[in-house]
């Protein structure tokens, strides 16, 4: 069976029991969001296997930006700027409540934190034009980006990449102006702390 494949047979028994005349709730369990989430993003892989491959291996796989989702790249001192914050819960807690619980992850490696959204965001101005480079970068069509496996939320050892919010479901992606108002607020408490150390 493919990921569409899967995708549509998920939809679809959802719709048979919306049918069935079942008003009540379907209850979804983490592995069963996990795995929807998780056959969602492999649309985005060159290779679904190879990218399973990966992050059964590594914990990571690399994934095309541009056709289900874009992402936000933003360096960690601007994130811990906005937060307030460096420890991993109080930022999470904050990405949680900026971002209306919105995926992101964090690159420890490379010391950089991701936000997924819709396709269409590397589009706009304020990306095209990267008015907020180097900080800030919006990754789309042409862009990969190293995903980490859904489940990894949290530092792990030996795993360098983890989500900080996870994604809930297929599709839920954060919304652009939440991101583009996180890093407008990282970069003015970055200036106002600049400015004190000047002093």
């Amino acid at each position: 069976m493919t990921d569409v494949e899967m995708i549509r047979g998920q939809t679809a028994a959802v719709e048979q029991h919306e049918r069935a005349g079942h008003s009540e709730p379907r209850v979804v369990t983490r592995q069963e969001r996990e795995a929807a989430v998780r056959s969602w993003l492999l649309l985005s892989a060159a290779s679904a296997s190879t990218s399973q491959t990966e992050w059964d291996r590594d914990g990571i796989a690399l994934l095309r930006c541009g056709a289900l989702f874009s992402a936000v790249r933003m360096s960690a001192e601007l994130v811990h700027a906005a937060a307030g914050a460096q420890e991993p819960g109080e930022v999470r807690d904050f990405l949680t409540a900026a971002l209306f619980d919105g995926p992101t992850f964090f690159d420890q490696h490379s010391a950089r934190y991701y936000a997924l959204v819709p396709a269409s965001t590397a589009a706009r101005k304020e990306w095209r034009e990267k008015r907020h480079s180097p900080a800030a970068d919006g990754l789309g069509l042409g862009s990969y980006v190293g995903v980490p496996r859904p489940g990894l939320n949290g530092p792990h050892d030996g795993h360098f990449s983890y989500w900080c919010v996870p994604m809930h479901g297929p599709g839920d992606l954060c919304a652009p102006e939440a991101v583009s108002q996180l890093v407008s607020h990282g970069r003015r408490r970055l200036t106002t702390q600049g400015a004190v150390r000047g002093r």
